[in-house]
């Protein structure tokens, strides 16, 4: 069984001057649920080597045990100084992808002409994909083979257009994910603002905030199996 998680690369918010990047808890809980089940795990990123990590998720208020257990493993952190460069990636070398969230997929990978081909390689081999939290904003320019939206009649979610408000980034970023996935025909579900809730529509499974990423990823454990 082999994993793909693909990071951002970017890390500016908008023209806030502030930085953004990927959001730890996405990333370390959904890794060793894939590792702890005896995936092997290949992290990649537009850029290459270290992806920028959104400073607010480093702060005391948002750790787990998954990032308290990354924080004390050398080997998970060397591989996450040395992601690889998405655009040597191979669909057919890997049985499912995982996009971890933080603002910073909304700039880079929701444009991302490799990260695009990628999901829709998968897609049309049938393979799982999932994304979590701002991640599921990197589907919208994924189309189907027919070329449909590929969110269109899906059941999917991702950050809440009330999320984004609490947060006080409604008007810094690029667009929103629950306005975005309604104007493309998607079938948007939520429940209330920072509870757990993951979807699963056929072999796509999307999450809807952080506190929901390591359902995400056991949701997409279960498609692989």
């Amino acid at each position: 069984m082999k994993v793909l998680m693909v990071l951002t690369s970017h890390d500016q918010l908008g023209a806030t001057g502030e930085k953004t990047g990927f959001w730890l808890e996405e990333f370390a809980a959904p890794y060793y649920v894939f590792l702890d089940a005896g995936a092997e795990v290949v992290v990649a990123s537009p850029a290459g080597g270290q992806p920028p990590l959104d400073p607010k998720s480093d702060l005391p208020d948002f750790q787990t045990p998954a990032t308290d257990r990354f924080k004390g493993d050398s080997a998970a952190q060397q591989v996450l100084a040395n992601t690889v460069k998405l655009n040597g990636i191979r669909a057919v070398d890997f049985d499912a992808v995982f996009y971890p969230g933080g603002h910073g997929p909304l700039w880079d990978l929701a444009e991302s002409t490799d990260s695009i081909a990628l999901i829709e390689a998968l897609e049309r081999s049938g393979k799982p994909t999932a994304f979590v939290c701002h991640a599921p904003g990197v589907l919208r320019h994924v189309r189907t083979a027919d070329g449909e939206p590929l969110v269109k009649g899906r059941r999917v979610t991702g950050f809440t257009n009330g999320e984004e408000a609490a947060v006080q980034l409604t008007d810094v970023v690029p667009f929103l994910i629950e306005d975005e996935f309604k104007a493309l025909g998607g079938q948007y579900e939520k429940i209330a603002d920072w509870q757990p809730h993951t979807i699963v529509d056929g072999q796509l499974v999307t999450g809807q905030n952080p506190a929901s990423s390591e359902g995400t990823a056991e949701a997409l454990l279960k498609l692989i199996a």
